[in-house]
């Protein structure tokens, strides 16, 4: 696949930063972040489509501070709606293909199984509210895309729960944990390694299979589960759970966003890691990032 001319933007987020190490196996990536294409101006995407005259473009930016959308609703909505749409309209007119990445929260959460990728939708926020706006663009552009939806992302580095309950364990006793909120954590890295072994698969291929995806890894936990496997057994911190209504929030977040990854497994023939194994080779690679 040497020679592929790929465009990434994101490239400093949890997902773009593992995908800007992985994607350049497979050719020339023009990687881009905040601050060399301004995602939220439709101007600039096209101009840097144009330039790079990609053959894939993998769209890992996103507007992902859910609470702070509340108030930040248009620029929520530019980055996460319309960027994805003149993204999909540019792939399409130089016949790209568009692997693109949406979220969980497009569901209202009053599901009690797993959600398949045509259940029916009802963001209960303006983060999830742009990211299927996003999502229903892509479509309406007729352009050969994969929509890529995960839940719960966390890595290394950013702002992600995992980082905030390892420095959070460091500095308390005790914490308190919202137990009432199941879902699937997702490591960048694995989705980032998926998001390679598809295209390892030639865009030919891809371009057969496009469509909406969920992309997850399999099981399921709640926060408190999430914080709990993350500190470990050793008894300090206390991990003390709590209900949503104990932890008011500006946005509303669903109590149950699991994803059905059977789609996925059946059209490319191999399946995320259990969470919990995720989760320990990322901690695993923490520590030894932090020793080196």
């Amino acid at each position: 696949m040497a020679g592929l001319r790929i465009l990434l933007t994101g490239a400093q987020g949890q997902v773009g930063h593992e995908l800007a190490r992985l994607l350049r196996a497979h050719g020339d990536v023009r990687a881009t972040d905040r601050a060399t294409l301004d995602r939220a101006d439709p101007a600039a995407i096209v101009a840097a489509m144009r330039a790079a005259r990609p053959q894939l473009v993998v769209n890992a930016g996103a507007y992902t501070a859910v609470d702070l959308a509340e108030r930040e609703r248009d620029l929520a909505f530019a980055v996460n709606a319309r960027a994805p749409q003149v993204l999909a309209e540019e792939a399409k007119r130089a016949g790209a293909l568009l692997i693109h990445y949406s979220t969980d929260y497009v569901f209202d959460g009053a599901a009690t199984a797993p959600y398949a990728e045509g259940a029916p939708t009802g963001p209960l926020n303006a983060y999830g509210a742009s990211k299927l706006e996003g999502e229903q663009a892509i479509a309406a552009t007729g352009a050969h895309a994969l929509v890529l939806r995960t839940s719960w992302v966390y890595g290394t580095r950013g702002k992600n729960f995992l980082l905030t309950i390892l420095r959070l364990a460091a500095e308390r006793d005790e914490l308190t944990i919202v137990a009432d909120q199941t879902g699937t954590p997702n490591w960048s890295r694995t989705l980032a390694q998926a998001t390679s072994a598809l295209v390892a698969r030639g865009l030919p291929d891809l371009v057969e299979r496009a469509g909406l995806y969920h992309l997850s890894s399999t099981g399921a936990t709640t926060w408190h589960g999430f914080a709990t496997a993350i500190v470990g057994g050793g008894g300090r911190p206390r991990v003390v759970p709590i209900a949503t209504a104990d932890y008011p929030t500006p946005a509303r977040r669903p109590a149950y966003g699991v994803l059905a990854t059977d789609r996925f497994r059946a059209a490319f023939g191999f399946a995320l890691p259990p969470w919990d194994e995720a989760l320990a080779a990322c901690l695993a690679a923490h520590a030894a990032e932090r020793t080196d």
